[in-house]
């Protein structure tokens, strides 16, 4: 049996090359065509395939690492966005309360000023009082000095005689302390 497994494997082979060769089909071709295409295979493998799939690698590599990068940065990003808007609600809280100090310290100069400016009126009217008095007093002795000129001359006339300047003197403290009272 092994036999006839044989026949009809030879006969097979055989009947296989004639129709190859009918067909331009030659052994030697094709071992020589697998040979050189085995080889350009290793030699494809080795110099070709090998370094585009390190440098597919390595720029995959590089797109996860900038994948990351970007997620670092966004995170970053996102990190400074609210450090600045905490310093914004710091600084416009800091400037409101400098507002607020101003106001208040303007408040206070406005009534300090104020207090100020009605104590110097108050001085004003003080010193016009003064000023008033003693141009008051001022006249006053004037018109005591005048009234008694015009006694003794008056008296001088009516009694037709001259007064002495003891005479004179005390008319005038006579008539100077009627005035008075």
């Amino acid at each position: 049996m092994n036999s006839l497994i044989f026949l009809a494997d030879n006969a097979f082979i055989h009947s296989m090359t004639e129709t190859g060769e009918q067909f331009g089909f030659h052994w030697t071709q094709f071992l020589s065509n697998c040979i050189s295409f085995g080889i350009v295979c290793i030699l494809l493998q080795k110099f070709a395939y090998k370094p585009i799939v390190t440098v597919l690698e390595e720029r995959r590599e590089k797109i996860a690492q900038s994948l990351k990068n970007a997620e670092k940065i966004k995170a970053e990003l996102a990190d400074a966005e609210a450090r600045k808007n905490d310093i914004l609600a710091k600084a416009n809280a800091e400037a409101q309360r400098m507002i607020e100090e101003a106001r208040a310290s303007a408040s206070a100069v406005a009534e300090r000023r104020t207090q100020q400016a009605v104590a110097e009126a108050e001085q004003i009217v003080l010193k016009a009082h003064e000023a008033t008095r003693i141009e008051h007093d001022r006249m006053l002795s004037e018109l005591k000095h005048e009234v008694g000129h015009l006694v003794i001359e008056t008296t001088a006339r009516v009694t037709g005689k001259i007064l002495t300047p003891d005479d004179q003197r005390r008319i005038n403290e006579q008539t100077a302390g009627e005035i008075a009272a």
